[in-house]
């Protein structure tokens, strides 16, 4: 299984994850069957690049994203392209992995969106005052 995380560079699996997913420099992706771990750029339209991360990602063949947090249209991107997005990541992405893996990850849900992240304003905020820094 390809798990992604939304990272702020190149270190691998000691990189710390990026809080704003379509805005991070980098997306590293590791292989849980093989162990092997990719770096992916992020060329999509949030850094000038075209498209949108989850288009990105899903022709990286990502199953599944762990990232901080996101809004509701992000979350609604991800499901179309089949990639199940989980949220509350903080910290480096082995740490990540290993959270995901233990299962101390929540699913992303409409009701746990972001509201600061929500598409033209919409959702109460809910979500986003968990963040850890």
């Amino acid at each position: 299984m390809k798990v992604c995380v939304p990272t702020m560079g190149n270190l691998g699996l000691n990189e710390q994850v990026g809080e704003h997913f379509g805005r991070v420099p980098t997306y590293t992706i590791v292989d849980t069957d093989t162990g092997e771990v990719e770096i992916l750029p992020n060329t999509s339209m949030h850094v000038g690049g075209g498209g949108y991360a989850p288009e990105l990602l899903s022709t990286a063949n990502v199953d599944v994203m762990l990232c901080s947090g996101l809004g509701r249209k992000a979350i609604g991107m991800f499901e179309e392209f089949g990639i199940m997005v989980y949220i509350g990541a903080y910290g480096n992405v082995k740490n990540v992995i290993q959270m995901w893996k233990e299962e101390k990850l929540q699913p992303a849900t409409d009701a746990n969106a972001c509201g600061r992240h929500a598409f033209r304003g919409e959702g109460s905020g809910s979500g986003c005052e968990n963040h850890h820094h």
